[in-house]
């Protein structure tokens, strides 16, 4: 079975990338320039595409950024180094819908049987298109506005972190040989990658790999 994986070169997105392929998939990567504050994740899914043995790898620029609104695309807005209440200010709005709607399209193009994004809603930002209701609302679009869909066969919409903690999903990419230290998930890395390790992604992260009891590979900068 072919399949489009959203690769975003962090934790989740490699992951299910290694499941996908676990799975026997044929594997189409595809990326996002969107405005993001670095390009360094940019990088990481090029890397995670190849180590993982995908089909083919693209790299999209969507200028969503160009909206503002998020502190991932606006430097403006300082990324918070602290939990908050309620949904933060890193959530770019909707950025899943945007980028499933490009998923969508290459699947038909391609004939996929299922576009594959690596959402967990169990330690998670509070990002409402992170949720099981989203993933279900765009698989009936999926249904009402394509061709395949009329005609019976829109791709599946899978997110098999859906359930998971970031534990789970360390020690399930571990099984799989998932190369963490090729990822970048930190909201503010430098352009070699080095994470802040004070981020909300970073605190998640090496949340994760503690209750895994796995070593962190992650690099971090000078007195992070």
């Amino acid at each position: 079975m072919r399949s489009v994986v959203l690769l975003s070169g962090g934790l989740d997105s490699a992951t299910a990338l290694a499941i996908a392929r676990k799975r026997g998939e044929d594997c189409h990567t595809l990326a996002f320039d969107y405005g993001q504050r670095h390009r360094a994740e940019l990088a990481a899914a090029r890397r995670v595409s190849a180590s993982l043995g995908a089909v083919e790898h693209r790299e999209l620029e969507v200028p969503i950024g160009e909206l503002g609104g998020s502190a991932l695309t606006d430097r403006g807005i300082a990324v918070p180094e602290t939990p908050a209440a309620g949904i933060p200010v890193t959530y770019v709005p909707a950025r899943n819908t945007v980028f499933l709607s490009f998923a969508l399209a290459w699947a038909e193009v391609l004939g996929a049987g299922k576009i594959v994004i690596g959402v967990n809603a169990i330690d998670y930002s509070g990002y409402p298109d992170c949720r099981p209701e989203f993933i279900a609302a765009f698989q009936h679009l999926a249904l009402l506005a394509t061709k395949r869909g009329v005609e019976g066969g829109a791709p599946v919409i899978d997110a098999p972190l859906i359930t998971f903690s970031k534990a789970d999903i360390v020690r399930r990419g571990t099984e799989l040989g998932v190369d963490y230290s090729l990822t970048v998930s930190c909201y503010q890395a430098d352009e070699d990658g080095r994470a802040c390790g004070r981020c909300d992604s970073c605190r998640l992260r090496a949340e994760g790999f503690a209750a895994a009891g796995v070593a962190d590979p992650t690099r971090y900068r000078a007195g992070a």
